[in-house]
């Protein structure tokens, strides 16, 4: 098992555990226990499980939620080539939803000169692809400066009201048993629906999600047609995923 193999490992059994020791880790991956401590301090430091006497806890509770900002820096270059990668499922003529994101945002930048139609609740997004002649259309609702969505009543109308031809998907955490999640129920309704009105649906994800629970689900794997992220999914993850018959393509950075 690869040094970075092993510690997406570590995130997932720590996250579906609440918590683990290192004697426990140690154990189930056959390592020493100085192997598992090195790999759960470089963890550490990544955000992505914290520390305890003993071992490691899950690195956030289900409702935390970072700032757009945070997001859009972190794990940058994997987002970029998940974008590229998923920008190649855009054919002309597509009437396209995008989920409000920072991995969304880096699809909608990757698209080639293409007719097609986009519709999202982010107004950044929007701007983006209209200053490439693109027709945008803004689903209007009440803007959430912390993720710069549009939510809402009005946001729910107006993509109720709308069929898309390929939804790309952004989300929190990604769970074999939750599926997928995020922390405010606001945006898990909007998204809620844009998977309802997708006929095909991508989901664009960094491996930062994997093993993770958010707040409130959206969505069951099943309802996916295609996962782009940076790293092979295992574990519970990578059979929940093959079960529910989900396409998983990964990009190298």
């Amino acid at each position: 098992m690869l040094p970075a193999e092993r510690k997406r490992t570590i995130v997932q059994l720590v996250t579906e555990r609440d918590g683990c020791s290192v004697s426990e880790l140690a154990a189930e991956l056959e390592f020493s226990k100085a192997t598992i401590r090195r790999d759960l301090r470089d963890l550490e430091s990544q955000g992505r499980i914290k520390r305890s006497h003993g071992g490691a806890v899950p690195a956030s509770s289900a409702g935390t939620e970072r700032p757009y900002g945070q997001r859009e820096v972190d794990h940058y270059a994997e987002k970029q080539a998940i974008g590229e990668r998923a920008a190649q499922e855009v054919r002309e003529g597509h009437v396209v939803c995008f989920d409000a994101g920072s991995t969304t945002m880096e699809v909608a930048r990757a698209i080639p000169d293409t007719d097609y139609v986009a519709a999202t609740n982010m107004p950044e997004l929007a701007t983006e692809v209209a200053e490439r002649d693109v027709d945008a259309k803004l689903t209007g609702g009440s803007l959430r400066p912390r993720t710069r969505a549009l939510v809402g009543p009005m946001a729910e109308r107006a993509i109720g009201r709308m069929n898309f031809d390929l939804l790309f998907l952004g989300t929190n955490a990604l769970d074999s048993a939750a599926g997928l999640s995020t922390p405010n129920e606001d945006e898990a309704a909007v998204k809620e629906i844009m998977v309802e009105r997708a006929r095909r649906v991508v989901l664009v994800a960094d491996e930062s999600k994997f093993g993770d629970r958010s707040f409130v689900s959206f969505a069951d794997l099943d309802q996916v047609d295609l996962l782009v992220t940076d790293a092979s999914p295992s574990g519970a993850l990578a059979a929940a995923l093959a079960d529910a018959d989900v396409t998983v393509e990964e990009v190298s950075t």
